[in-house]
């Protein structure tokens, strides 16, 4: 396991032990999670168990089974509350859905990946793969792009390098250096477009939140289907998507939310 090999010390691989019950998404035997762990049978038991005694971790005895503990539900609201942008930006999402009628989503970069922190659906909502939550590609979704774009260089190069530039649609772009050539383009417009890129069908448009000093804090888009709307007709939302944005992000600085990078 990847991420195990990344872990820091004890406490990173407890970690990457919460993030493979996390993974399966549904409660797991023992002997499921040893059968894909990379650790012998002995210390992931020692792992499981900690994890379980902090009630991080939640054990059936009737089905033999661990799932993930409330104790994670506690400490994830107050990460909500502290760490993202939701509680700031959730009054100018649901007035900028309300006003374009269509699907609006806040995002911020985990890992060099797309966390969608919010999301308030149009009136007609679509069925797509983006929930709050949720984890995405940063290389073929519009916010992902539009974070991207505005990353210092050094942490761009340490993002590009985690991206698999896995082929989701004929659309996706499939290299680094198609990425570059992309992110040129945003740095230009100021904002980014998926188009279908992740999900067949699906487009939008995507707007940077950046700090004062231009660190990236999150991005918003404006997000349609093709059968509704043409990219082009998407696309002159992008000002107001932006005024939006900007509008966010001067929340967040009243807010004190910490100017820093939310790569690492």
């Amino acid at each position: 396991m990847a991420e195990a090999q990344r872990a820091d010390g004890t406490v990173g691989k407890a970690l990457d032990v919460l993030d493979q019950v996390a993974r399966i998404g549904r409660p797991v035997r023992f002997g499921e999670l040893q059968d894909a762990s990379p650790f012998p049978k002995a210390t992931l038991y020692r792992f499981v168990q900690t994890l379980t005694n902090q009630g991080m971790l939640m054990y059936d005895r009737d089905t033999q089974t661990y799932r993930l503990g409330v104790r994670l539900v506690r400490l994830a609201h107050a990460a909500w509350q502290q760490s993202s942008l939701a509680p700031i930006a959730r009054p100018a999402l649901e007035i900028l859905s309300k006003t374009t009628g269509k699907t609006i989503h806040l995002a911020q970069l985990d890992h060099a990946q797309v966390l969608y922190v919010d999301k308030v659906n149009a009136l007609s909502p679509l069925p797509m793969y983006s929930e709050a939550g949720k984890v995405g590609p940063a290389y073929c979704t519009g916010v992902g792009k539009a974070m991207l774009a505005f990353l210092d260089a050094a942490a761009l190069r340490h993002a590009l390098a985690q991206q698999s530039f896995h082929i989701f649609t004929e659309h996706t772009i499939s290299s680094e250096h198609q990425m570059l050539v992309e992110l040129d383009q945003i740095r230009e417009t100021g904002y980014a477009l998926d188009r279908e890129e992740h999900e067949p069908g699906i487009i939008c448009v995507a707007a940077p939140i950046l700090s004062e000093k231009r660190r990236v804090l999150g991005a918003l888009s404006l997000t349609s289907s093709t059968d509704r709307i043409s990219l082009e007709q998407l696309e002159t939302f992008a000002p107001l998507l932006q005024q939006t944005a900007q509008a966010v992000a001067t929340d967040v600085a009243a807010w004190r939310f910490p100017d820093k990078l939310t790569t690492h």
